[in-house]
């Protein structure tokens, strides 16, 4: 974690830095749409063949999800910022990004009941009355690296627009999960095997949810070279 958060500064420095000595017209701005949601970039040469990039990543969308018990409506939320370091090889438009992401995504959902107003949960039965609301939540580790290849240079010398491509992956780490119920009507021994069912229901969640520490990055946009 130190080392991310290290490399982040670093990067961020180097940007700084270039801003302070890259002219206006070096800087190119672009657009991007993708599995991160829609997105803009800020991209600064650092050297002949070396970019630093940086932008940020926003969307929101809603589904229906389910484990062996329970349904829920759920909204995942993406929030993304980028730091990243774009090599040329060749004078193709092709590169390679490697960098640090700072990973705001999270999915937050609440549980539906049955047509008939049931919970079943760990296998015991709840009246919606009874378990009251059921909400869960999956979080990721706040910052993740970033490997990629891609197409365009946003900070090309020559002035104009062009197209953009991000094809790479985000090592985001096992997800945690968390699922909790409030505002139980039952008695005090109902509402207790109600938390522990809860609390067998979160295992069940994130054992789901486990294996899922790879996030592919896919993304298409144009650009403006200033």
């Amino acid at each position: 974690m130190h080392r991310l958060h290290l490399s982040c500064a670093c990067l961020i420095g180097l940007g700084a830095a270039s801003l302070g000595s890259v002219h206006a017209a070096n800087i190119g701005l672009s657009g991007e749409v993708g599995t991160t949601g829609v997105g803009v970039h800020l991209s600064v040469p650092l050297a002949q063949q070396l970019n630093a990039r940086f932008g940020v990543n926003y969307f929101d969308y809603s589904f229906n999800s389910s484990t062996n018990d329970v349904n829920y409506d759920a909204r995942a939320k993406l929030r993304t910022f980028d730091a990243l370091l774009d090599w040329f090889p060749f004078d193709n438009g092709f590169r390679l990004s490697g960098g640090v992401i700072y990973n705001g995504n999270k999915i937050d959902a609440t549980g539906k009941p049955k047509a008939n107003g049931i919970y079943t949960i760990n296998g015991n039965v709840y009246t919606a009355a009874q378990a009251g609301q059921v909400d869960g939540r999956i979080d990721f580790k706040k910052f993740a690296p970033y490997l990629g290849l891609g197409y365009g240079n946003a900070a090309a010398p020559n002035r104009g627009w062009g197209v953009t491509a991000d094809l790479g992956v985000m090592f985001q780490g096992n997800a945690s999960t968390s699922v909790s119920n409030s505002g139980c009507n039952a008695t005090a021994a109902l509402c207790a095997r109600l938390a522990t069912d809860v609390a067998a229901e979160n295992a069940e969640l994130s054992d789901k949810v486990h294996g899922y520490n790879l996030y592919p990055v896919v993304r298409i946009g144009v650009s403006y070279r200033f």
